[in-house]
């Protein structure tokens, strides 16, 4: 059997990861606050809104500290002559290996949070899907960016 890829991702991801549940939290909290509404509309029991708000604690107790951390642990990439090995997910791990003869062209795209942490996401285009390498470090995403390209050059101009 193969061996796992050796390459992890930024440990500042983790920071990105939260900020981005956070942020998408607010939905959550919203949602508490309409059933709150409704709650009040209606007269349901007071118990309604202590699950609901129960819910949003341990939604935001996983979302925010519980899945980046164990996200960030399970993220793995190595990036070989001739196949770029992804290794991901929380429950189910998702091992992917692509060819480099088909890697059509490769991206790094950069938010304003990933930004702020200096970090950039590569993004690897083949015909069928992208795929992606997430937060490393700008210099390392600019180096394994130009690394891939050149590699799916010259495969290409083997085949």
């Amino acid at each position: 059997m193969r061996p796992e890829p050796n390459q992890m991702i930024d440990r500042k991801a983790l920071s990105v990861w939260r900020i981005s549940a956070a942020l998408n939290a607010i939905f959550y909290l919203l949602m508490v606050g309409a059933f709150w509404y409704i709650q009040r509309t209606f007269d349901l029991p007071w118990w309604t809104l202590l699950i609901a708000g129960g819910l949003f604690v341990i939604i935001i107790i996983f979302t925010v500290f519980i899945f980046p951390a164990m996200q960030w642990k399970r993220w793995r990439f190595e990036v070989h002559e001739h196949e770029i090995d992804l290794q991901h997910g929380i429950f189910i791990k998702r091992r992917t290996l692509v060819p480099m003869v088909r890697v059509q062209h490769v991206d790094t795209r950069q938010g304003p949070i990933l930004k702020k942490y200096h970090l950039s996401t590569v993004l690897i285009s083949t015909a069928a899907t992208i795929h992606e390498i997430p937060a490393l470090d700008e210099e390392q995403a600019d180096q394994l960016r130009d690394y891939i390209s050149r590699l799916a050059r010259v495969t290409e101009e083997d085949v």
